[in-house]
């Protein structure tokens, strides 16, 4: 489990420890010493745990500086992400989701990470992440393990609407080949979600050096990429997963792609005309004008 103190939250916490009531300091040290179970309690819950009253919790978080609990609790809940192990996630109470299916259970959190992105979105940063998209003559996009299926869908979906697309694994050591023989101009996209794979960070840090323009799309404020990046599009999530929550990210990516395709300009159309010829010409894609059912 991760106990650094470095992170925001906890550091909310014992900066203001010696200014709280006492209650509220049997709050601080309470979560301090139990994220994992403070994450996934109600003001009730934690009130009962605590032996104090939900105005209590309430003036509590209200006296860290949070709007409100369910802030308070987004914050903690990036904190427990980023320290926990695949064993740790097995384990937590969250996981065991108790009085539902699994189906309903996976459904009913993505309808929360959607819904809180539909209230949360930055849409200055997604009206940035287009323009750039749009006039970079090179788009590099990055991603590695889970985040990779993100970033090959991202990059898949870009071919169809502008040329000079590239799809790299950040796994692969000659990404940074790539990005050092770079056109001026060219734009890297990199998409990092929890547990954020070092070589990620790794070439985050590459591109900024290399002074190019650096777009990074994650699922949460503490992912270690964001200092590096120019402009950063978050998509979080309200519950800690197994491996990941793919709606919030994909919906970005759709976005992305929609605003692209919706400007319809010649170079775009020309592209695709050229695009939907080589597939004829080729027989890449099943058309049921040429198809004979009968084999």
């Amino acid at each position: 489990m991760n106990t650094n103190l470095s992170h925001p939250v906890i550091q909310d916490i014992t900066r203001h420890l010696n200014s709280l009531t006492p209650k509220g300091r049997i709050l601080g040290n309470y979560i301090i010493q139990n994220p994992r179970k403070a994450v996934f309690m109600t003001t009730k819950e934690l009130a009962e745990a605590c032996r104090v009253s939900e105005a209590t919790v309430v003036r509590f978080v209200g006296k860290l500086g949070y709007t409100g609990y369910g802030d308070f609790l987004q914050a903690l809940r990036d904190f427990v992400d980023t320290g926990l192990s695949l064993p740790d996630r097995v384990d937590l109470p969250g996981m065991k989701g108790a009085g539902t299916d699994p189906l309903h259970r996976v459904l009913l959190e993505e309808i929360n990470n959607l819904r809180h992105l539909y209230e949360s979105a930055d849409r200055e940063a997604i009206a940035l992440f287009v323009e750039r998209l749009a006039a970079s003559p090179s788009v590099y996009v990055i991603g590695s393990r889970v985040s990779y299926t993100f970033a090959y869908y991202l990059g898949w979906s870009l071919t169809k609407v502008r040329k000079g697309v590239h799809i790299l694994k950040g796994s692969d050591s000659t990404v940074i080949d790539c990005l050092s023989n770079a056109p001026e101009g060219a734009l890297t996209v990199i998409i990092a979600t929890s547990r954020y794979p070092n070589e990620l960070i790794k070439l985050a840090r590459v591109s900024r050096r290399l002074h190019q323009t650096l777009l990074v799309i994650t699922d949460s404020k503490l992912c270690p990429l964001i200092q590096f990046a120019d402009r950063t599009i978050i998509a979080p999530s309200r519950s800690i997963p197994l491996i990941g929550y793919p709606a919030a990210i994909s919906s970005i990516i759709n976005c992305l792609i929609l605003e692209l395709a919706s400007r319809q300009d010649a170079a775009m159309k020309h592209h695709q005309e050229r695009l939907e010829q080589a597939y004829l010409e080729n027989d890449i894609l099943f058309n049921p004008h040429t198809h004979d059912p009968r084999g």
